[in-house]
């Protein structure tokens, strides 16, 4: 499968569609789940498109999860 760049993810980090916006910086948004699990929970993601973990940048991988450190 294709990457999507209409994907609702793309979409938030482009300012289209609104969230609530945790943190974010040049590489990474954090932004407060719609359907939490728990309170408080959020969701990381990089900012460089990437279909997969396994097809993302390595840098943009690390990017996420210094993000969810700081985050937590």
């Amino acid at each position: 499968m294709a990457y999507d760049p209409n994907n609702l993810f793309a979409r938030m980090v482009r300012g289209e569609i609104p969230c609530i916006r945790v943190h974010e910086d040049e590489r990474t948004l954090a932004f407060m789940d719609i359907m939490p699990q728990s309170p408080g929970h959020c969701l990381v993601i990089p900012k460089v498109a990437g279909e997969n973990l396994l097809d993302s940048p390595a840098e943009s991988v690390a990017a996420a999860t210094a993000t969810v450190q700081r985050v937590a």
